[in-house]
């Protein structure tokens, strides 16, 4: 399939493990889908990731009931991509050593995104639904130091609150990425870019300059 996220071929990242497993840690996706008079519904919700016995990846999530994007999904074959943003933050040509050889230089920015393309469907069957919040629970409490379970709630709560959302699968039939670090600069521009990013008061600079060092992967 045609590339459709702009990125330079050197920070076009194609491996399918590599994606699948920035959208496992990043969880959280603007799921965009286009509507029958040509706009776009938007929703951000955490999606778990997972592949068919052959291989298709799948994403799992949910919507509040109230939110009509399910029916949007449930009225037809939309088209629909799950956007996952990683880390990013602002590159300043100050890090760059050649500032000081030509001048030449401007800043920009760094990021991590996976664009997850597929057609979408929902799910209302409630014994499923108990079974995706499980796994999302479950997934999310387990560095708590006392987890807590679904099943702590009353039953009949839980049973309640079920119906108070629709689950959504989105079937993946195209996946791309982009890890833009600065890979087409020179080493030794790279090498002060990480030296100032490690060493900066913000996590999500320090973040960026693992990923780059490769020391994450790819985000960890």
């Amino acid at each position: 399939m045609a590339d459709i996220v702009y990125a330079r071929d050197t920070s076009r990242e194609t491996r399918q493990p590599v994606l699948l497993d920035a959208a496992r840690t990043i969880q959280l996706a603007a799921l965009v889908t286009s509507t029958s008079d040509g706009r776009l519904k938007v929703s951000h919700l955490p999606l778990l990731v997972s592949e068919g016995a052959d291989g298709t990846p799948r994403l799992c999530g949910h919507f509040a009931r109230a939110n009509d994007h399910w029916k949007i999904i449930e009225g037809g074959d939309a088209m629909s991509v799950a956007i996952f943003q990683g880390p990013h933050t602002y590159l300043s040509p100050s890090h760059y050593a050649s500032k000081q050889e030509t001048g030449k230089v401007v800043p920009t920015w760094a990021y991590v995104t996976v664009h997850a393309h597929g057609v979408a469907s929902t799910l209302h069957d409630a014994d499923r639904l108990l079974a995706h919040v499980n796994a999302l629970t479950d997934r999310n409490e387990a560095e708590q130091p006392a987890p807590w379970k679904v099943s702590d709630a009353p039953d009949d709560y839980v049973r309640k609150m079920l119906r108070g959302i629709v689950g959504v699968e989105l079937c993946v039939n195209q996946l791309e990425g982009v890890w833009k670090m600065n890979q087409h600069r020179s080493d030794a521009d790279k090498a002060g870019t990480v030296s100032g990013l490690a060493g900066s008061d913000k996590e999500r600079d320090r973040q960026l300059a693992r990923v780059m060092t490769g020391t994450l992967t790819p985000l960890r």
